[in-house]
């Protein structure tokens, strides 16, 4: 497997990479490091940092985001996560079965939409799962800094804790972990009750979780401000629909399981994305004329945006209908 690196598109600059390690974690989980084939240094990142993998998939790309776990202070070296999802899209299926030491990738330069908030006195962080992989680097971060922290970490079994036999043994009074298995829950409540004026929680995991740690917070009374989460969508599948590009002057088929950005892409068509999860906003698109309906599954549009039907998200977002004229 060798991925010719894509051309970069606005907002999305590329780095060729070289894969210098393949990990297995356990059963789930496998970890990938990359080295610049240029040999020289990675950008820096702040903690909560994420890029977007390039895969070249016999004859189809595919661009999936990853969180970065390595230490920020290190750039002569990038490290992602992956959990394998079997019943997924692909692309993590294709990283964990196709890719190996010494093959030529490309990712983009990292954005963070999930970064510290360093006025914080203390920083509280709850991670669901592969959810873990942002609070590696944001750890790293704050150790550096003697910043104040802790962890707690919910996961299915104990074969199953991705990091959690380092992160204890680094941090023993730091972290907490939850086994679902022997029926351990984070004791949300209690925890958010009586932390010192001045924390942040963040929360990355299952989508459940993240509006659970949203809920609960603003039930106990937190500020919106000083809770935050980092959760991106993955396209669904659903019925083929056809496209009018106004400015391209094309019309286009959006195929079941692939998403609008990417039949864009694939006619050629250039469009910003920074995360293609449905967080950063983007690849936010103006709708010149429809008839049918939207399915909005982006978290940047709000509801009135929504219910306006003048923007998508390309993304994640599909449409259902006799016709949709896009302004691209």
């Amino acid at each position: 497997m060798s991925a010719a690196p894509q051309k970069a598109k606005p907002g999305a600059e590329q780095i060729d990479v070289t894969v210098s390690a393949v990990v297995p974690l356990n059963d789930l989980v496998t970890r990938f490091e990359f080295k610049r084939t240029d040999g020289g240094a990675f950008p820096t990142f702040s903690g909560g940092a994420h890029t977007v993998v390039t895969m070249q998939d016999d004859g189809r790309t595919r661009l999936n985001p990853y969180s970065l776990m390595s230490d920020p202070a290190d750039t002569s070296t990038y490290a992602i996560s992956v959990r394998r999802d079997d019943q997924g899209r692909g692309g993590s299926l294709f990283m964990h079965t196709r890719v190996k030491v010494g093959d030529q990738m490309s990712i983009t330069y990292p954005v963070n939409l999930f970064s510290l908030d360093l006025r914080a006195r203390k920083h509280l962080f709850f991670a669901g799962g592969i959810g873990i992989t942002p609070f590696m680097s944001m750890i790293a971060q704050l150790e550096r800094m003697n910043g104040n922290w802790e962890l707690h970490y919910s996961v299915r079994t104990e074969a199953l804790g991705t990091y959690v036999q380092e992160l204890q043994y680094k941090f023993p009074n730091k972290v907490h972990v939850y086994y679902d298995d022997q029926s351990q829950s984070i004791p949300l409540e209690d925890l958010l009750d009586g932390q010192p004026l001045g924390t942040n929680a963040y929360v990355c995991g299952p989508k459940g979780m993240i509006d659970w740690v949203h809920a609960t917070a603003t039930a106990s009374g937190w500020p919106d401000a000083q809770v935050h989460s980092e959760e991106f969508t993955a396209p669904q599948p659903g019925k083929p629909f056809e496209v009018r590009l106004c400015k391209s002057d094309m019309t286009i088929q959006v195929g079941e399981n692939e998403s609008l950005l990417e039949a864009i892409e694939r006619v050629g068509v250039e469009a910003p994305f920074l995360c293609r999860g449905g967080a950063c906003g983007q690849c936010e698109t103006d709708v010149v004329a429809s008839d049918g309906e939207f399915i909005h599954r982006d978290h940047w549009l709000d509801d009135d945006e929504h219910a306006s039907g003048k923007k998508i998200m390309p993304c994640v977002s599909r449409f259902v209908g006799k016709s949709l004229e896009l302004d691209r």
